[in-house]
């Protein structure tokens, strides 16, 4: 049985997927029509029902509820690992509601913390996550950054306003749940706890060969330098990505109630999660 799969270049998604589509590990009869992008078309794609297993953003989960359900394993959920609103080092900031930010997509776990925290901060644009450093350097205005730009906006003369992930910690006790893997509704459930159990072991393999990288990570790291692609796995892979648990739930579910706060949903969702 084939099915597609999707997810982002970043290194700890090729580190969670190398062992599954690269035949690392046994794939128990399954195999995988892989498809990297970044993860703004994954949750516009997933909104469009196009994979049958993507990556996405929590931010996006609320949309496609009815499609899609959450697997135990390949998520990035944590501490200290937020995304973070930034400023060019030259300008004065007295109002972050007088300045146009940037926002790594509309329907993404960023955006949603960004608004938590700044629910009055409407003058926005919704750029690539990988275009916004440049956004911000060019004096065109405040940005929210994710991933890889973490470790590099400083080197590039850009400063830190807020952690939004510190001020969701503060607020909800709550792990960050930025992102994670859906399988289809229409997929029967014994393939569907397969696929759940493989990626499991996917992670558990790159973990047994850390830290080492492999070709499959290098290769798709957009030219990284090895410390960075550590420090990204570091910080993106750990044990909420072998296995959610009721703390990782407990952090999503959290972030659907804020979805539902913040833009007046009512009612409760239901089977949110693979059993």
């Amino acid at each position: 049985m084939k099915l597609t799969l999707g997810f982002s270049p970043c290194p700890n998604d090729t580190f969670i997927f190398d062992a599954l589509v690269n035949n690392k590990i046994d794939t128990e009869g399954l195999e995988f029509d892989i498809v990297l992008e970044d993860v703004q078309t994954l949750n516009q794609w997933a909104i469009e029902d196009k994979l049958d297993i993507t990556k996405l953003s929590y931010g996006v989960l609320p949309l496609v509820l009815d499609k899609y359900i959450v697997l135990n394993s390949g998520s990035a959920l944590g501490r200290g690992v937020g995304p973070l609103l930034i400023k060019n080092e030259r300008s004065t900031i007295k109002n972050i509601e007088d300045n146009l930010i940037a926002v790594p997509g509309k329907n993404t776990t960023a955006h949603l913390l960004f608004s938590l925290a700044f629910p009055t901060a409407t003058n926005k644009i919704f750029l690539r996550y990988d275009e916004i450093e440049n956004f911000v350097k060019d004096n065109k205005g405040l940005g929210v950054i994710i991933h890889e730009n973490r470790f590099t906006y400083a080197d590039k003369g850009l400063e830190k306003i807020i952690d939004l992930g510190d001020y969701w910690e503060n607020e909800t006790s709550n792990p960050i749940p930025l992102g994670g893997i859906v399988i289809s509704r229409n997929i029967d459930i014994s393939i569907q706890k397969k696929v759940d159990v493989l990626i499991r072991k996917s992670i558990e393999y790159a973990f047994s060969n850390y830290p080492t990288l492999t070709d499959f990570i290098r290769r798709h790291s957009q030219e990284m330098s090895e410390d960075v692609m550590r420090k990204h796995i570091d910080l993106y892979v750990n044990n909420y990505s072998i296995s959610l648990g009721e703390d990782g739930k407990k952090a999503i579910e959290k972030l659907l109630s804020v979805y539902q706060q913040t833009n007046q949903i009512k009612g409760k969702y239901i089977n949110i999660f693979l059993n």
